[in-house]
């Protein structure tokens, strides 16, 4: 269940100047701050690729806040399979995406100094 506020730090939908559409979701930090707290990455790289999904579903017409891929390692991802590994990224950012965050790209690794990996 998820409340109609955007996720904290999400801006929310306005224009300015001559209708130029401001983003109107998460950013790139608020992504990369969520998962170090849920997830305790050992390395974290987080993309808005949104520009490059203009005038496709899910586009809200900025270029931001829509489409993003993330590259995360965590020992929390030992033992899991990689769908499992998603999961876990997904659950992490539940409510961004509920507040339109509409595709992710993710690659979820082992932490390479992980004994069992």
């Amino acid at each position: 269940m998820s409340d109609a506020r955007p996720p904290e730090g999400a801006r929310t939908a306005a224009r300015q100047g001559e209708g130029t559409p401001v983003n109107t979701g998460p950013t790139a930090s608020l992504l990369e701050q969520r998962l170090r707290e849920r997830l305790a990455p050992t390395r974290l790289e987080v993309l808005d690729e949104s520009y490059q999904h203009n005038g496709h579903a899910g586009a809200n017409g900025s270029g931001f806040g829509t489409h993003f891929r993330v590259r995360i390692a965590s020992h929390l991802f030992t033992g899991l399979r990689p769908v499992a590994r998603h999961r876990l990224v997904y659950d992490a950012l539940q409510d961004f995406i509920d507040q339109g965050l509409h595709a992710l790209a993710i690659e979820a690794e082992i932490s390479p100094n992980n004994p069992s990996a």
